[in-house]
């Protein structure tokens, strides 16, 4: 059907006396069109009077929309076994002109910040190659909405740590902090609410207090109000993500940053800038960053198990075998774990990222292979022992490790020797034994035996004088 544009056209060449052949060779249209238009002399585009095919089923139409939920291949299929056979065409048109089933189309706002007013904050899942293995991660995206600076990073999951962390990267990397920041009511922010009645949990308040930002909330269905964050989503996938291998989350993140680099300073025809250049006109109204900023970090508290081992996120990290049983504290940063056993001692730990089941262990944290962990204090006996016959020093130290029974209980028969038994006769029969090499306490007793007989309790002849034995 021709425009009223063309018709226009005709009826303006056939008054400056064009044959109708020449009008249809230029406009590139029939002769039998340009003397229809010729026959009607008028430029107004004749209304379709032609009734539509799917008019008399209007209602039928209607009252399949809901039980089919909108679907309108299943409403073509419920009219054909009524008997009424229309084509798919013919029922989308019918519905599309008269708005049946159909959401009416919003059309898009478009927002303006100033500088320094507004930075967006999302987050969206994506599968990369990780040390050769493919995985889903969680991406994390910050753009400011004035300048479009772009930064991202990746981590294995996404919870208020990672939260922390990656918007005090971002706020470093912008070099200053805006008015507010917007998120999509997630629940690693909210404590409760949405949109403008969110409120934030207690920590990330603390958090945003200590930059000087506010946390805001766009309204439910409202997607386009951060639709500066929701863009990059489609680089990182289709352009970032694309043919790269990553080593490990170090090398994964770093090339992040460096993408980062190379996006922010790229021309951008949308804005007809490049983000760098307008950042430093945005940076004059950032609020400067805090003079100290603490590393963020997650503190709790363990108990050494008896392998000498703390629990952390399905992860075992070593600390000393003379810490089991006690209860530590545990510091964990984005790059370390640090065992705090006391307010002099700690350990410190490479920070395992993703929930693979690791041990890590340092070798110094274990005794050598076949000794016995060494008692941190010495058995009440053998200090009793060594103060009263400092002479078996040496004998009671080759004793420990030799005697065949518990050393608790060897330690109490030798305590009651030194007690019961003259000193010369106990000393006499303990360097026989260290010369020999025995330590069976029984058979040393019995020497002590031996030797108090003998010294002790000898009787002396008849007759030998006025002690002689009645």
């Amino acid at each position: 059907m021709l425009s009223q544009n063309q018709r226009t056209t005709i009826l303006e060449l056939q008054a400056q006396g064009v044959s109708k052949r020449e009008i249809a060779r230029v406009l590139k249209i029939s002769r039998l069109s340009v003397r229809k238009v010729l026959r009607a002399n008028s430029a107004e585009v004749p209304k379709l009077l032609r009734p539509e095919k799917a008019e008399p089923y209007r209602q039928q139409i209607l009252e399949l929309l809901g039980p089919c939920k909108g679907n309108l291949v299943r409403v073509q299929e419920e009219l054909a076994a009524s008997g009424a056979h229309l084509s798919y065409s013919t029922l989308t048109a019918f519905c599309r002109r008269h708005g049946l089933g159909q959401q009416p189309i919003v059309p898009s706002g478009n927002y303006h910040f100033l500088p320094g007013e507004e930075v967006q904050h999302d987050t969206s899942p994506h599968e990369v190659e990780l040390g050769g293995k493919r995985r889903k991660v969680q991406t994390a995206s910050a753009v400011l909405g004035y300048s479009r600076l772009l930064f991202f990073q990746m981590y294995p999951t996404f919870t208020r740590f990672e939260a922390k962390i990656f918007l005090t990267e971002a706020l470093r990397y912008f070099g200053g902090v805006p008015a507010r920041l917007v998120i999509d009511n997630t629940h690693v922010v909210a404590s409760h609410g949405t949109g403008r009645g969110l409120v934030p949990a207690p920590e990330m308040a603390a958090f945003a207090e200590r930059f000087g930002f506010r946390f805001r909330a766009h309204e439910l269905g409202d997607a386009n109000r951060s639709a500066r964050v929701e863009r990059p989503f489609w680089f990182m996938e289709r352009n970032f993500l694309a043919g790269r291998r990553f080593a490990n989350w170090q090398d994964l993140n770093q090339q992040a940053r460096q993408g980062c680099d190379r996006v922010n300073a790229t021309y951008k025809k949308h804005i007809r800038a490049v983000p760098r250049e307008l950042l430093a006109v945005e940076r004059q109204h950032l609020k400067p960053l805090p003079t100290w900023i603490p590393e963020v970090y997650r503190l709790q508290e363990r108990i050494v198990d008896v392998e000498g081992y703390v629990a952390l996120h399905s992860h075992r990290y070593s600390v000393p075998f003379t810490g089991i049983n006690r209860q530590v504290e545990v510091r964990e940063t984005k790059d370390q774990v640090v065992i705090q056993l006391d307010a002099r001692n700690s350990v410190t730990h490479q920070r395992v990222a993703e929930a693979e089941h690791q041990r890590i262990t340092v070798a110094a944290h274990r005794p050598p292979r076949g000794a016995n962990s060494p008692r941190p204090h010495p058995h009440p006996e053998e200090q009793l022992i060594v103060q009263a016959a400092p002479e078996i020093a040496d004998y009671l130290t080759a004793l420990k490790p030799r005697s065949r029974k518990l050393v608790v209980l060897a330690l109490r028969q030798l305590l009651r020797l030194v007690r019961e038994y003259p000193r010369e006769p106990l000393l006499a029969a303990g360097r026989e034994a260290a010369h020999y090499g025995l330590y069976d306490l029984d058979r040393v007793e019995r020497m002590i035996l031996r030797r108090v007989a003998q010294e002790y309790f000898r009787l002396k002849e008849k007759g030998g004088g006025p002690d002689e034995t009645k």
